[in-house]
């Protein structure tokens, strides 16, 4: 568990003592917001869900483990990489899939597919500065559940699998979760 309580105040005693200020060494626009935004997304996180800050002085790169408790995915352990580029909140975090899977808007190099993480999308439902990290942990979350998209699938075969053969479909996300997913 990350202690953000001590990041807060260490970084408000170096934005309030300005003449001790390191040259160099300025607080980014960005590690700012992440220090609000990581204590507030880890008390709104879904309850299958668990966030791991491999650095708590790093808060631009952070493990997320889904593991969802109904759907075809259910009994799997899903790990992603999120990282927080120098830009944000102009740019949208890229996330990664370490597990593999068999997932319409997941392919198996770990590439994910999902509106919220694109720069702009068609749908008007892209990544705008107002959104903020929880948004994009509920996103991923619920890609497991009900924000499945066959219909702009980055898996298309996994989607055509689907639409033709559903029991097919199910059969070969099990496979993969007991292949890649367990714990």
């Amino acid at each position: 568990m990350i202690t953000l309580r001590g990041k807060l105040k260490k970084n408000s005693d170096v934005l309030s003592n300005k003449s001790d200020e390191i040259p160099g060494k300025r607080i980014s626009i960005r590690d700012k917001l992440l220090i609000k935004e990581a204590q507030e997304m880890e008390q709104n996180l879904p309850s299958n869900c668990k966030v791991t800050f491999n650095d708590p002085h790093c808060l631009h790169e952070f493990d997320l483990l889904i593991v969802p408790d109904e759907g075809y995915w259910s009994g799997g352990y899903f790990h992603f990489l999120i990282t927080v580029p120098e830009d944000y909140n102009i740019i949208p975090p890229t996330v990664k899939c370490l597990t593999k899977l068999w997932h319409p808007n997941i392919n198996e190099d770990g590439q994910v597919c999902l509106s919220i993480l694109r720069q702009s999308s068609i749908d008007g439902m892209g990544w705008a500065p107002t959104r903020k990290l929880k948004d994009i942990v509920w996103g991923l979350c619920s890609l497991f559940s009900d924000l499945l998209n066959f219909d702009d699938p980055l898996n298309k075969e996994a989607a055509d699998m689907f639409s033709k053969d559903k029991e097919l479909f199910y059969i070969k996300v099990k496979e993969y979760i007991l292949q890649y997913a367990k714990r």
